[in-house]
């Protein structure tokens, strides 16, 4: 989508961090941004920063909440008219690690971090699809959905991991009706995911993953942290060129050379896989580039 101009974006997790860094960057690109958000204080404060602006419009939605997220799919419409960009960035941070026996908590933060995004697409794309002008959609996975974290982030890995195939998937799903995709994986962005806000439905007897014992180490991290708007203005960018991977902090390139070459070297050496499972790879192959082609990149 080269030309934003006018255009509307619904923005989950969009009254701080990231998602009120990429708020700010669309606005300044003449777009209109749908800003949702579960807290309200987040959102009085977005819509202090943002006042006198008519091309924001502030909505209370928990993401994980399927009826509240058609509403608010309804009101984004009655107000701005046609949503052309989605963006599901709505987050926590911490959560149960996979060898806790406990079921609840886990249940909670997947529906989050993998329900909000699925509810997300499955509540606004059929409306981008049909109003045939085309479209994009954001969706924000981390660096730890491409290099995986231990303990704290048993349960955000998993979910960082399956919104990264989620994307991948949806990319060529909706490439034939002119709707790009983008995977954004942030490193440390400067957000107020350490602040300790409740949020809804919490379990009472929520644990943070051990990121408590390592609260004040990532405080400390924070004041090196990337500015929200600098990642606002990478999403923007690869939303203009139909760019899938969004990956702004280059820090982690040499972590990620290292896995792919030990993914490399783990396939066999020497093996003929018969001509059947070949050609069938070779052709589905063919198949992902295809549809992957038919949203040339600007």
């Amino acid at each position: 989508m080269k030309d934003l101009v006018g255009k509307v974006a619904f923005i989950t997790g969009g009254a701080s961090g990231i998602g009120f860094g990429m708020a700010r960057a669309f606005l300044a690109a003449g777009m209109k941004v749908i800003i949702a958000d579960f807290n309200p204080s987040n959102l009085n404060d977005a819509r202090a920063q943002l006042k006198g602006s008519n091309a924001a419009h502030f909505i209370e939605v928990d993401v994980a909440d399927r009826e509240a997220m058609a509403r608010a799919a309804d009101e984004s419409e009655r107000v701005f008219g046609k949503v052309h960009v989605l963006c599901n960035n709505a987050g926590i941070g911490g959560g149960p690690a996979i060898d806790d026996p406990e079921f609840e908590e886990w249940d909670w933060m997947m529906g989050i971090l993998l329900g909000g995004v699925v509810n997300g697409i499955k509540i606004f794309v059929p409306r981008i699809k049909a109003h045939g002008e085309g479209g994009h959609v954001v969706n924000t996975s981390s660096m730890a959905g491409l290099t995986a974290l231990a303990n704290m982030g048993g349960c955000y890995s998993t979910a960082k991991f399956a919104v990264r195939g989620l994307s991948e998937s949806l990319r060529m799903t909706l490439a034939p009706h002119n709707i790009g995709t983008s995977l954004l994986c942030p490193g440390f962005v400067h957000t107020r995911i350490l602040d300790g806000q409740r949020l809804p439905n919490q379990p009472e007897n929520w644990r943070d993953g051990g990121m408590g014992s390592m609260r004040d180490d990532l405080r400390r991290m924070m004041d090196g942290a990337m500015d929200p708007l600098e990642v606002g203005e990478r999403v923007l960018s690869a939303i203009r060129k139909n760019e899938f991977w969004v990956l702004p902090h280059g820090e982690f390139k040499p972590e990620m050379e290292e896995i792919c070459r030990e993914m490399l070297d783990a396939f066999p050496k020497d093996q003929d896989p018969g001509t059947i499972r070949a050609e069938f790879e070779k052709a589905r192959w063919a198949e992902s580039r295809r549809l992957k082609d038919l949203m040339p990149r600007g």
